[in-house]
């Protein structure tokens, strides 16, 4: 909280239970202490569990205080943050505690969308105490502290005598790079807390206000000469989109989400004119930029945040296509694949897009395309948009014509030049309106920036139903 604004409430409660000694156990506030203040001066409400009073575990009167100041977010439209340190549900009060869980899970779920709820992981977390977490939208934890597990080693070995440490089961890194539940990872507690200060920073109080807006002292008219460099004329060559990301926006400044997951898929926060936004794209080189199962969920969760809370949404697209293979077949690519179609057509906010170089098949459609409603696409003289590259086009298209020609590779390198000059470039899907304009790289920054202060006052709805059924 800012310094002197944080104001504790329900500091005098106390536990009813009696059984196994409890009686003779009581602490003040029990293992949570719940209030609210400000962070940036704006209105936050927190809670935090206390690890050293009965390992922090969740009893009946910890959920209620819990419960109580989920309310009063969701009454007074504020995020809210809370920071867990526990060992699980508390074992003396039995049902009693389920209960508690079973009514912070209601509120997590009704606020979802409504209120930005984050989790800072200070601990060991176990059991029902990261269930919470894992449906609030962001996930913070600290290297070599934090660990989140359903259950702990020693069960695992009971169960399925598997041997796993603590840290290689739920660490922080486990969970950043393999099982995408942590969206960030900071080196000790401090660090920690100013990331989410930083990420509140960009977000809006609630669903129904607009991102906030900052005085922006980079310039919006600002000439990107280095992107000229960024991309190769090659394009088999790999590039780093981070470069072009912070080329574009206000001072460099990105805020990356899910850093250490699905590292062929970029998002995160942003600014252009002193204006949030929320950035999804393609990087080049990890993966060529394919889009795989995980990339998929990564940028479908991320454009459903960006679109409940009314953060417009800027797409870099350099993609070759969905990732092929037994694997993600078998892993249902299909599937979640579509979790990405889908979010990018529900979503209503200004979508703002640039195709920088490769966008091919299906993955094209997804990105941001006019065909999902995009509103202004945008794409560099780089950029090669077709249903798939030249080779495997040609080795298609024209097989026949290269098994008959009397120099088959000298046929095929041919019909590939032609298939490229004709086919892979942007001017027949500008000549669509695929596109709104095929702009010069230098030029981006001040493109989006025009483009995002046009859409600033969209409206734009989804026939009227009680929830989509998504793609899960």
């Amino acid at each position: 909280m800012d310094k002197g604004t944080f104001q504790e409430i329900d500091a005098f409660v106390l536990h009813r239970t009696t059984e196994f000694g409890m009686g003779d156990q009581k602490f003040l506030g029990d293992a949570v202490v719940t209030g609210y203040g400000q962070v940036n001066g704006r209105l936050v409400y927190v809670f935090s569990q206390d690890f050293t009073i009965s390992g922090g575990s969740l009893s009946e009167v910890v959920g209620e205080k819990v419960c109580k100041v989920m309310d009063m977010a969701m009454k007074m439209g504020a995020p809210l943050v809370g920071l867990n340190d526990s060992g699980g549900a508390r074992i003396q009060e039995g049902v009693a505690s389920l209960r508690g869980y079973g009514e912070v899970f209601l509120r997590n779920t009704l606020a979802s969308g409504v209120i930005p709820q984050i989790s800072v992981i200070m601990g060991p977390c176990a059991g029902g105490a990261v269930y919470s977490p894992a449906i609030t939208d962001f996930v913070f934890m600290v290297q070599g502290t934090s660990q989140m597990y359903i259950t702990g080693p020693d069960v695992i070995k009971a169960v399925t005598a598997e041997e796993v440490t603590h840290e290689q089961l739920g660490g922080a890194l486990t969970h950043a790079s393999k099982s995408g539940v942590a969206h960030f990872v900071s080196p000790n507690d401090q660090e920690c807390i100013q990331e989410v200060r930083r990420l509140l920073s960009f977000l809006p109080q609630n669903n129904q206000e607009d991102t906030p807006r900052v005085n922006a002292d980079d310039n919006p008219q600002r000439s990107c000469d280095e992107l000229l460099k960024i991309v190769p004329d090659d394009t088999s060559k790999a590039y780093d989109m981070k470069k072009v990301i912070a080329e574009v926006v206000d001072n460099r400044d990105f805020l990356e989400v899910h850093k250490r997951f699905a590292q062929n898929m970029i998002v995160g926060f942003a600014r252009f004119a002193g204006k949030a936004v929320g950035i999804v794209a393609q990087q080049p080189s990890y993966a060529a930029g394919v889009i795989d199962i995980n990339a998929s969920v990564k940028a479908a969760r991320f454009v459903r945040f960006c679109d409940a809370f009314n953060i417009p949404l800027v797409t870099f697209t350099d993609v070759p296509g969905f990732m092929p293979g037994t694997e993600q077949e078998f892993g249902g690519i299909i599937r979640h694949g579509a979790k990405l179609i889908f979010a990018y057509a529900e979503a209503t906010v200004p979508k703002v897009s640039v195709i920088t170089r490769k966008a091919y098949g299906g993955a094209y459609v997804v990105m941001s395309s006019k065909h999902l409603r995009g509103d202004i696409n945008y794409a560099w003289p780089t950029a090669e948009i077709a249903v798939m590259g030249a080779e495997g086009a040609v080795n298609i298209v024209f097989r026949d014509a290269i098994n008959k020609a009397a120099d088959k590779e000298a046929e095929r390198k041919k019909l590939v030049a032609e298939y490229q000059a004709k086919f892979t470039n942007p001017y027949i899907a500008a000549s669509r309106g695929y596109l709104d304009e095929v702009i010069d790289p230098r030029e981006t920054r001040t493109k989006i920036i025009r483009a995002l202060e046009m859409l600033e006052n969209k409206r734009d709805t989804n026939p009227p139903k009680k929830h989509g059924n998504i793609p899960l």
